[in-house]
């Protein structure tokens, strides 16, 4: 077979990325079509910004989902096949049979694994680790956020004096010391999990309780239900067999998270949490002098109502844009653990551990470092875009 030229190519990725165009049309046609009645998203397609960005983050996140059940993508991410090590884009497998595909459409890295299934494969690392670990990150923040800038006094000095303490480390040096074998071998990382995974169930706890709170009947039932569900998510979130936690027995383990994946979890969290406490209790310190926490307060509210129901929505805003790029950010962060080695497995199909093994033949081939490049510069850039064009339909309000 002969090599296939560049607009073939071209033509045969847009061709495997079939099935990301029909979500992407489906969810903008269902979005514009309702987008009056869908609040602040709607109003984001309202902005040609915002559009753009929305559109760049939800390919990668339908091309992470259908490369996850293996519909994108060509060859397995981790199969290395004999005699396609550094071949050029477009070249034929040598001995193909009827059931491979029969080329490298992105060509083949140093250890002859086809690069367009590694960059799809990568794109499933980042949209389960980055989204999840802001949301946890915002949920520690919050929560410890609220009560420091409604209360003030000494918790909040404490509080902040914590925060600033752990974002005096650079990032990248805590990163560092998190995710070494020799760290990670002590049970540190682990121990940290069991903590900081707390604050989703204690978030979710007040403010379950803090709405019906006046309501035993709904309350009680409501909090049994979701507390069980959310504690046996953690303990299957935070056991790991052979490990300093292993506290779940294998039939009641609902999940296990490979070591690395779950270092490198902690660690984002543990890095974005003292930034998200500052935002959101800088936004408590303004907003609890407004008339409408006044009249929450006359009416004999509780202040975790005051700072969960009346405080934090008229927050969403900031924080909504907040968790836009601080995705982007942890992406970076992502990318960049990656590139050094660190806390993912070696062989794993990451943006970042692709671009670090195509690096070291950059100046002969610049096929394999590429297009993981690009896909990371994409993402973020729609993140930051689909951040700009929430604050511009925000600050409409």
């Amino acid at each position: 077979m002969e090599p296939l030229s560049t607009i073939e190519i071209i033509l045969r990725i847009l061709a495997q990325l079939t099935p990301t165009w029909i979500a992407l049309v489906a969810t903008f046609t269902i979005s514009m079509t309702y987008k009056r009645r869908l609040g602040l998203y709607g109003k984001l397609f309202d902005s040609p910004i915002g559009m753009i960005g929305y559109g760049l983050v939800m390919f990668w996140v339908f091309t992470a989902i259908f490369g996850a059940f293996d519909l994108i993508v060509t060859h397995d991410a981790l199969t290395q096949v004999s005699g396609m090590k550094n071949k050029v884009p477009g070249t034929p497998l040598s001995g193909a049979e009827e059931a491979d595909y029969a080329y490298y459409l992105l060509g083949g890295d140093n250890l002859a694994r086809d690069i367009f299934s590694r960059v799809i494969k990568g794109a499933w690392v980042v949209v389960q680790i980055a989204p999840l670990a802001t949301l946890f990150a915002f949920m520690v923040g919050i929560t410890l956020g609220l009560p420091a800038g409604y209360y003030g006094g000494r918790l909040d000095t404490f509080l902040s004096f914590t925060a600033n303490l752990i974002l005096a480390f650079p990032v990248i040096l805590l990163f560092y010391l998190l995710v070494t074998p020799e760290i990670v071998a002590t049970g540190i990382p682990s121990y940290m999990a069991t903590v900081m995974f707390v604050f989703p169930i204690i978030f979710v706890c007040i403010l379950l309780n803090s709405r019906y709170h006046t309501q035993p009947k709904i309350r009680t039932p409501l909090l049994i239900g979701v507390l069980g569900v959310l504690i046996w998510l953690y303990l299957s979130l935070i056991s790991e067999a052979g490990t300093k936690v292993d506290i779940v027995p294998n039939w009641l383990d609902g999940f296990n998270v490979p070591g690395g994946i779950l270092v490198v979890f902690v660690s984002v969290v543990f890095v974005n949490s003292p930034t998200v406490f500052r935002i959101v209790r800088g936004l408590a310190l303004d907003i609890k002098t407004r008339d409408y926490v006044a009249a929450a307060q006359t009416r004999g509210e509780g202040p975790w109502y005051i700072m969960l129901w009346e405080i934090l929505p008229n927050a969403r805003g900031p924080l909504i844009v907040d968790f836009c790029l601080r995705v982007g950010y942890t992406t970076i962060l992502l990318g960049t653990l990656g590139f050094f080695g660190l806390g993912l497995p070696p062989e794993s199909p990451d943006w970042g551990s692709t671009i670090n093994e195509g690096r070291k033949l950059l100046s002969i081939y610049l096929h394999p470092a590429l297009p993981p490049a690009l896909a990371l510069l994409s993402l973020v850039l729609g993140l930051n875009l689909l951040a700009d064009g929430l604050r511009e339909e925000s600050l409409k309000d």
